[in-house]
């Protein structure tokens, strides 16, 4: 299983605290989280697209998925 980036991770680990595990568009200094980590995120089936935003078409509203959790707790389980 492929281990994710540092700021993948910081991406999937704000989920978790979230109703259902709904991951942010935006990081803790208001700066949108980069496509790019949204995006790679998706492609290794840690996070999924939840809903289209009608307001904003363009931002991919995402949640975390159970092989995401599966992740996080396995990198917790080993720190």
């Amino acid at each position: 299983m492929a281990k994710p980036s540092t700021n993948q991770l910081r991406y999937l680990e704000r989920g978790l605290p979230q109703p259902g595990g709904k991951l942010p568009l935006f990081d803790e200094f208001g700066q949108e989280i980069d496509i790019r980590t949204i995006r790679a995120c998706i492609k290794a089936g840690w996070a999924e697209p939840w809903f289209a935003n009608p307001l904003k078409p363009d931002w991919l509203v995402c949640r975390l998925t159970d092989n995401g959790r599966d992740v996080l707790a396995n990198i917790e389980a080993s720190a």
